[in-house]
């Protein structure tokens, strides 16, 4: 390593605590097998002055995700053989199901189980094991989309998937990760940590702020393989020079898990297998963070440059931006400023439905030449440009044919918004609302003139949400709380009215789980 490089990789680690605060973090830079950094700092388990080390064992949260899908090609080279298993794991769904390679790429159709979860009543942070999966998972009805179609990111296509090789192999999915991917690797102390109420080591994940404090985040979900890994630093740097040393084999599992995929109409995928291929600083990477409450994490793999970036927070902080932080450092570049714009304030701000997903969309203009879009899973800020189009990584808004459109190529949707005009009434609102396809239901009440909702089912009986208008018969209830710590964000509720004029049902979904339709009972 030069003494300039080293300069520039100390400044950023000792720039890093204080930039992403919270009890503890990790972080390591791999380069073409030769380990870089390899640093630590804070606490484990502030309250038992547990400090974080490179042995400490951490949630690795989603990255689990193509840990899943490598062992799933290391023992089935044709995952079209597990397609059988995928569609009797499915047992109510009336459309043509999706395949095992649909779930490997998060293009299923499958609504996530743990948003679902919440329409069933789910309290948040409440138990949620093989039991309650089971019966939401097998009670699919209906797909959001054809298979292939459409990208969605749905947790259960990862559970889903660890249960069949479990099934199909008579082994548990703990002891095929060991065998067929952790002692390959040389990761001497990765496991499936599935239970997330503790880790072995007692480590523990935080929420807060240095503002409002750090208290231990309560988890208590079973998590397989959608979320289930636990690993150390030393264990993430182990997969990291193993992917090094095996990116000229074509055989190598993971140059089979970064090979590219498409939608059924051909479109290049940015996600497969459970990865994103994406671009930071201007150069192609595989990467996939982790989030769970308490825990953040990422890790990032430049092929080209053979450097990995690996980054883990037992708190809430940005684990990807402090990753860009640190490739930034190695590859000796400053992270480009934010793109100076003079356009002007657009007339198209305001409110929206997505005539494909039902889902309401609001934009509104913020400061430095900015809009922020609200539709997904979480709010956008999209950059204005003078040709009168704003966009972000994710998304790109524009005038055209009709209107205004809305493009999501990483989720192969290209749609034109429909206004959302009009004043949105509370009265004749309040009722009873039952979907048939979840065996669940809806309660809105009019309480002293302000609406509210709460969802029920057979995991509980949620508290009531205040109500926030959108447009004419559409209104938004919150979700600011789910079994994971990130949300599945507003709920859209579009209600629907009959010859008479009468509300007759209401259409529900949000980004991970849409188009449920509920008839009024009462």
């Amino acid at each position: 390593m030069s003494n300039s490089l080293a300069i520039r990789l100390d400044r950023t680690i000792e720039a890093l605590p204080r930039a992403y605060p919270g009890p503890g973090g990790a972080i390591a830079i791999v380069r073409d097998g030769e380990t870089l950094i390899s640093h630590t700092w804070g606490w484990a388990n502030a309250e038992r002055r547990i400090p974080f080390t490179p042995r400490t064992l951490f949630r690795m949260c989603s990255i689990t995700k193509q840990f899943t899908c490598a062992a799933l090609l290391d023992a089935f080279p044709d995952p079209s053989d597990l397609d059988n298993d995928v569609r009797a794991r499915l047992p109510h769904l009336s459309q043509r199901p999706p395949t095992a390679l649909h779930l490997c790429h998060n293009q299923s159709g499958l609504r996530d189980y743990w948003a679902l979860a919440m329409l069933h009543g789910s309290p948040p942070e409440a138990p949620f094991g093989d039991i309650e999966a089971a019966g939401v998972i097998a009670g699919a009805r209906t797909l959001q989309y054809a298979p292939g179609t459409r990208y969605s990111y749905a947790n259960h296509n990862f559970r889903i998937l660890s249960d069949i090789l479990q099934t199909r192999t008579g082994r548990g999915f703990a002891d095929l990760l060991r065998t067929r991917i952790f002692e390959p690797a040389g990761m001497a102390t990765a496991l499936l940590a599935a239970d997330t109420r503790a880790m072995p080591d007692g480590t523990e994940g935080y929420e807060g702020t240095p503002a409002s404090g750090f208290r231990a985040a309560e988890n208590r979900i079973l998590w397989t393989g959608d979320a289930g890994l636990g690993a150390s630093l030393n264990d993430m740097i182990a997969w990291e020079r193993h992917i090094a040393a095996t990116t000229d084999d074509d055989t190598a599992l993971y140059t089979r898990i970064t090979a590219p995929v498409r939608f059924a109409d051909g479109t290049p995928a940015a996600y497969g297998f459970g990865l994103n291929r994406a671009t930071e600083l201007g150069r192609p990477v595989t990467a996939h963070g982790g989030a769970l409450q308490g825990w953040r994490s990422h890790r990032m793999f430049l092929p080209a440059e053979r450097i990995s970036v690996v980054v883990m927070f037992n708190h809430l902080s940005d684990a990807h931006e402090a990753a860009v932080d640190l490739l930034a450092a190695v590859l000796g570049e400053d992270r480009p400023p934010p793109a100076a714009t003079t356009a002007p304030e657009p007339d198209w701000t305001g409110s929206y439905i997505e005539p494909e997903t039902g889902l309401a969309v609001r934009i509104d203009a913020i400061a430095d030449g900015q809009v922020r879009l609200r539709y997904g899973h979480f709010p956008e800020r999209l950059t204005l440009h003078a040709d009168g189009t704003a966009s972000c990584p994710g998304a790109r808004l524009r005038r055209g044919q009709g209107g205004l459109w809305m493009d999501r190529p990483f989720e192969n949707q290209s749609t034109c918004l429909r206004p959302c005009d009009g004043d949105a009434l509370v009265t004749n609102l309040a009722g009873r609302y039952r979907c048939e396809e979840l065996d669940a239901e809806l309660t809105v009440t009019d309480a002293g003139g302000v609406l509210y909702g709460g969802f029920s089912g057979f995991l509980g009986q949620a508290r009531m949400e205040l109500l926030s208008p959108v447009g004419a018969d559409v209104w938004l209830l919150p979700c600011p709380r789910a079994l994971d710590h990130t949300p599945p964000g507003d709920w859209t509720l579009a209600f629907q009215r009959d010859g008479s004029d009468r509300i007759a049902g209401v259409e529900v979904g949000c980004w991970l789980a849409r188009r449920l339709n509920y008839t009024r009972i009462g």
